[in-house]
């Protein structure tokens, strides 16, 4: 592999050029990383914000990478990119390591089941520095989990941003040295028409990203690449700019109250990467611009004390623990937020564990001198630490997977889930029996397809186009609506394989059947319901399999049939396409999961009574006069069996959430499905 190095520019080089190069250790720096650190935690913690001290450290980090790279520039050092990545990661992994795998073991020790694999997946993100594209996918994705409690390891986003420029910021620097002497170019002005193209460019996609898609702009790297690039240009502009002293102990306060009040006037959270992030950005440039004023006026005078610098020393470790200290203690406790006793207790915890994470874990790495011989032994050291969490990232899975499979195998009798309901089973509850599926594997319980589904460009729209992989089959079926018609493929997928039809699923999620927005149905379903009902019109399916009535257990007309929805399927039966079509599935309070964890047993609590669910007579009865070629099932009695909705039946869990059903449920009703599918359609 070869190595890529700056080359040595001319001897001679602008006053510029060498002032930019100056750097000595500058003890403000750290005492604003104490402050900006002491800021997120704080906020955090305290006041259950986001204060903008991440932003602060971005430009931070910016600022001091490229002062250390134009300090070798301007002395003629060489630099081999591939080292310099060796030599970065290494002093950051050591740290990050102790924090994944001490949250992993907490993780097991005090959070619900049903957070464990997905702990274990941001686990490997943040080792590798993906972190923020997964939360990414997370905050548009709707099937995946539920993210509204926080990961343990989800601040690690902003050490993903910051790991990814640490990558491509060196490349850019040691790039224009190449350039800067083979075009005969002076660098640190070519430096600054790079990163000021970066700022404007990343500034206005920010905004842009930040105005439409808030929730993935925020973990966007490409929208915060500007306030990198802020850090970057301030330490090309500062040195050739003389700011008088008084001046500067002006910029510092502006800068240190600024920063101080960003958190509390701003909605950090809801506003941030676009516009409102330049408030602590410039905040900082301030600080970062006054400098050292040498002044007991000076707000530098209080950044440089002893306790400040030395936090600051910590500061790094401190960031990694304060987080999953609180996400792991809420969960544990039920609380939804700390108070100022518990706080005060999280707080103190997690300077000692950072204090012992610098002083034992993260000092003798970047002290220790063997790595640094040649790059094979940094490569070395990095797959050594990288490999103490790798080890229970994989293991613990697997563990988990064994587990579940050997449940699932032996669900026979103990787990008979509908079949207590149709009559063929009796079975009295015994709480030895482990329920089905396990905590650990109901995020996942969507209906299995022989290849994986399809959606659209757009993550955000929510689409599932799913097939059988069977082609000519005997019999062709597409199911199409909502998140809960998608679910009524499991017993589907079972019938088809046995009877050699062809499967098509065509949904998406809050998309039910229907072009009327006044019904809650949004204009971005109108058109997708519009262009699928086109597309299957084309197909011509010997039938079209939906749900009709549309449940909600918050509303004070629990259930309903929208008309829009009666003028579709009239559609599809004036084209001579039957329509099968099942009464919703029940609603709950809160994800029975969750409900299930903090309350055993409480299988009816966890669920819904079937009044609120369901009205006495199906709001179909209605109009099955008018769709003359369309058959509604009633499947609810298996999961309301009398008054109750119970959440679990049969040993097994029904609902995934607090509203779809389990796809290992939808297996134990599939004989009582298959039986009422076969008599509507008519077939055998």
């Amino acid at each position: 592999m070869t190595t890529t190095r700056a080359l040595v520019p001319p001897r001679r080089q602008s006053e510029t050029v060498r002032a930019a190069a100056k750097s000595n250790f500058r003890p403000e720096i750290q005492g604003l990383r104490s402050v900006a650190v002491l800021m997120v935690v704080t906020y955090h913690i305290w006041f259950g914000r986001v204060s903008g001290g991440v932003d602060v450290f971005l430009l931070i980090s910016a600022f001091l990478m490229t002062l250390q790279f134009t300090r070798r520039y301007s002395d003629g050092r060489q630099t081999a990119l591939i080292r310099h990545w060796l030599h970065h990661f290494r002093r950051l992994l050591p740290a990050a390591v102790t924090v994944i795998v001490g949250t992993l073991a907490a993780t097991y020790m005090f959070m619900p089941a049903t957070r464990w694999l997905d702990t274990i997946q941001q686990g490997w993100a943040s080792l590798f520095y993906v972190e923020n594209f997964l939360l990414q996918s997370h905050a548009v994705n709707y099937y995946a989990a539920d993210h509204s409690l926080a990961s343990p390891l989800q601040h690690f986003w902003s050490l993903s941003i910051q790991g990814q420029v640490f990558i491509v910021w060196p490349i850019i620097l040691v790039g224009a040295g190449w350039a800067a002497r083979r075009y005969r170019l002076a660098y640190v002005p070519l430096l600054r028409y790079i990163f000021g193209l970066v700022f404007l460019v990343s500034l206005v996609y920010s905004v842009v990203f930040t105005a439409t898609d808030q929730a993935a702009a925020y973990f966007s790297t490409g929208a915060r690449l500007w306030e990198f690039a802020l850090g970057t240009l301030l330490a090309l502009f500062l040195p050739m700019v003389k700011i008088p002293r008084s001046a500067r102990i002006v910029l510092g306060w502006i800068g240190i109250l600024a920063m101080l009040s960003c958190g509390f006037i701003l909605d950090v959270e809801e506003a941030f990467p676009g516009w409102a992030a330049l408030w602590p950005t410039l905040a900082a440039a301030c600080l970062l611009a006054a400098g050292q004023t040498d002044s007991r006026f000076g707000v530098d005078r209080i950044l440089s004390s002893k306790p400040l610098v030395r936090m600051g020393n910590n500061s790094y470790a401190l960031y990694l623990w304060h987080w999953p200290m609180l996400v792991i203690y809420l969960a544990w406790s039920g609380k939804t937020h700390a108070g100022w006793l518990s706080g005060t207790v999280i707080i103190i915890g997690a300077f000692l564990l950072a204090v012992l994470t610098t002083k034992f874990v993260e000092r003798p790495w970047r002290e220790w001198k063997w790595p640094e011989v040649n790059r094979r032994r940094s490569v070395i050291s990095l797959v050594a630490v990288a490999t103490v969490a790798i080890l229970p990232l994989t293991g613990w899975p697997l563990q988990i997977e064994q587990t579940n499979r050997a449940l699932l195998a032996n669900m026979d009798t103990r787990n008979p889930g509908a079949a207590t309901v149709g009559g063929d089973i009796i079975v009295t509850p015994d709480p030895s029996v482990p329920l089905v599926p396990s905590m650990t594997s109901i995020d996942a319980d969507w209906p299995v397809f022989p290849t994986p589904c399809k959606g659209t460009a757009d993550a955000q729209d929510f689409v599932n186009r799913c097939t059988n992989g069977i082609t000519n089959g005997t019999k062709s079926v597409v199911v199409i609506g909502s998140s809960h018609a998608h679910v009524l493929n499991t017993p589907l997928l079972t019938m088809a394989a046995k009877n050699n039809w062809s499967l098509t699923s065509i949904t998406k999620g809050f998309c039910p059947l229907g072009e009327d927005t006044a019904a809650d149905i949004t204009q971005s379903c109108v058109d997708f319901n519009k262009a699928t009902l086109a597309e299957v019109l084309r197909m011509k399916p010997d039938v079209v399999v939906t749900t009709s009535t549309r449940t909600n257990a918050q509303s004070d007309i629990p259930e309903r049939l929208d008309p829009s929805w009666v003028t579709e399927v009239k559609t599809l039966n004036d084209a001579g396409i039957q329509v099968v079509a099942l009464r919703d599935t029940p609603r709950t309070a809160e994800p029975v999961p969750a409900c299930l964890e903090k309350n055993p047993g409480a299988y009816i609590a966890c669920g819904s009574q079937r009044a609120e669910i369901y009205s006495e007579d199906s709001p179909t009865a209605a109009v099955a006069g008018e769709l003359t070629n369309t058959k509604f099932l009633d499947l609810s009695k298996y999961f309301c069996p009398d008054a109750n909705c119970p959440a679990v039946i049969g040993n097994v869990i029904v609902y995934k959430d607090d509203n779809h059903v389990t796809a290992t449920y939808m297996k134990t009703l599939t004989p009582y499905f298959e039986k009422a599918f076969m008599a509507a359609t008519g077939w055998s």
